[in-house]
């Protein structure tokens, strides 16, 4: 994998977490249909519509599944369900390597920070289990923000927590509702391919 970093003097940089720094979205995707075949879905969850929605807050996700099939849920329950049956998997993430590389080179002299659309405690373990955590003083998730990704909430948080100008951050992101926020933040941003160049994840 090639990361295309854009021209510019940073002065902090924002890592989205599942599917950009740790190769968990496989897993999520696992746990997600898993957990809605046990409400009601009748067929495999569909993996593009399921990519589609990287970055989005899991709550949100219940429903925006359970619309795309026509099924009525307790968004809540499902969460719940599909975060065990994740925690029961997620020691099985492989690190990005080139993403997680280049988070360590810059976080020798730059802040860094996470913003991910999960859970704080399933964030700060899926941080632990990949050795990141004492990467990343900053760790921004769902649990912060009332708006979640396409939102610019986690980001622009996530430069006030570093201290930095949100124009000067630069934001690592695989799905299309992270690039979004990041443009609504203001902010430069490099797309991590999540479902590609698999030989280069350790």
């Amino acid at each position: 994998m090639q990361l295309d970093i854009p021209p510019g003097n940073f002065a902090g940089y924002i890592f989205d977490l599942d599917g950009t720094l740790v190769d968990t979205m496989p897993l999520h995707y696992r746990a997600w249909d898993r957990a809605m075949r046990q409400v009601g879905l009748k067929c495999p969850l569909d993996e593009d519509f399921f990519y589609s929605m990287g970055g989005v807050p899991t709550r949100l996700v219940a429903d925006l599944i359970a619309k795309h099939y026509g099924l009525t849920i307790d968004a809540e329950q499902v969460f719940h369900a599909k975060e065990k049956l994740f925690g029961e998997i997620q020691g099985d993430a492989k690190l990005i390597l080139p993403v997680a590389d280049f988070a360590r080179r810059v976080a020798a002299t730059h802040p860094v920070a996470i913003a991910s659309g999960g859970p704080r405690d399933i964030v700060r373990r899926s941080l632990e289990l990949a050795g990141l955590a004492p990467l990343f003083k900053v760790v921004v998730t769902a649990d912060d923000v009332v708006h979640g990704k396409p939102s610019p909430d986690m980001f622009l948080l996530a430069a006030k927590l570093m201290g930095v100008p949100p124009t000067q951050c630069l934001v690592f992101e695989d799905a299309p509702p992270g690039m979004k926020a990041a443009e609504a933040a203001g902010m430069k941003y490099v797309h991590v391919p999540s479902r590609k160049a698999k030989s280069d994840r350790g």
